[in-house]
């Protein structure tokens, strides 16, 4: 059977926003993982509600949730600082660092474990917890220390590895949304994610998340697929969670060569659009990949990226697609092969 996920983020709820508590935080947990499990998700996350701050709500905490807390990183950004990183190549799309990197990276009182737990008492179904990977948050820091992305990921991949394997959940998934857009950066990446990736504990399963990233329902990086099949082949993965259906078509052909023990992820609901896809849109797009790729490779189907960005109902409405879009295509083969 195609199993159903989500990638990781929902939009916050405007009750929470308003009034954020840890009881709060701990409701709108809870509400998050129901829709899903109620619409019939087999794989649940906790919406990354656990890193909302509403002093970053333009990256969904995806980089400051786990950096500012980090030893030898500095929150205060200077002017000569800020101007030194609006001059670098990578990360154009933000107006600021998220931190400055002044000396070794440590864990500091980075503790992922407390909200891995919290989500997993309030889900009723297999959960997902998500982290964003040492490329990405090596990428957007601004780093006077290392003075070198690949040796401070490596740093920063330390620190994840000894917090992920103290983790209670049914996957550990990586994000990793810059790399497809620097793909000669691909060895030293897949380097810095396996020690993540190594030390996942051996009760749940590993997976890695790439995009071409959203930011304002905007991609963000350029490129294609081809170009990181060298990287997708070196991880120490059980599945990967892509982004396909804001993609042409034609990108799915370079996944024949995806080695055979790694899981096919297929996005098949296009975050960057409001349209609610419908189960025929979903039924025929796992059929389109199948047909290209080969039967039985898809394991996964989920939206491209996280839902964040979106309104709650258009949300809701496209978690419900998947199920229905998955329940439908795996009627129609079932009929064929009886036939």
């Amino acid at each position: 059977m195609i199993r159903t996920t989500v990638v990781g983020s929902y939009p916050v709820p405007d009750w929470l926003a308003a009034a954020p508590s840890e009881q709060a935080l701990v409701d709108a947990t809870r509400v998050v993982l129901a829709i899903q499990e109620q619409a019939g998700i087999d794989l649940v996350c906790d919406g990354e509600l656990y890193r909302f701050d509403l002093n970053h709500p333009e990256t969904n905490g995806m980089i400051e949730y786990f950096m500012r807390p980090m030893s030898g990183i500095r929150g205060d950004i200077g002017f000569s600082e800020w101007l030194a990183y609006s001059k670098g190549a990578g990360m154009r799309f933000r107006t600021r660092p998220p931190g400055v990197v002044e000396g070794p990276v440590g864990a500091g009182t980075l503790n992922l474990p407390i909200p891995c737990a919290r989500a997993k008492a309030l889900a009723s179904r297999p959960l997902k917890f998500t982290i964003t990977g040492p490329h990405m948050l090596a990428k957007t820091m601004h780093d006077r220390h290392y003075r070198d992305p690949e040796k401070l990921a490596h740093a920063i991949a330390a620190v994840l590895a000894e917090q992920v394997k103290h983790l209670n959940a049914d996957v550990v998934q990586l994000d990793e949304a810059n790399l497809p857009g620097h793909p000669d950066e691909w060895k030293w990446a897949a380097a810095a994610i396996n020690r993540v990736l190594g030390a996942v504990p051996k009760t749940a399963r590993a997976a890695v998340h790439l995009c071409f990233g959203n930011y304002g329902g905007q991609s963000i990086q350029r490129g294609s697929w081809a170009k990181l099949m060298n990287y997708l082949n070196a991880l120490n993965v059980d599945h990967i969670v892509l982004e396909n259906a804001h993609r042409p078509p034609a990108d799915l052909a370079v996944f024949k060569d995806l080695r055979k023990d790694i899981g096919m992820g297929l996005g098949v609901v296009d975050i960057k659009s409001t349209v609610v896809e419908t189960a025929d849109d979903v039924a025929r797009a796992i059929e389109r990949a199948e047909k290209m790729i080969g039967r039985g490779r898809v394991k996964y189907i989920h939206p491209d990226c996280g839902f964040w960005m979106l309104k709650r109902n258009v949300a809701d409405g496209k978690i419900r697609a998947l199920v229905a879009g998955r329940d439908l295509y795996e009627g129609r083969a079932m009929r064929k092969k009886m036939a």
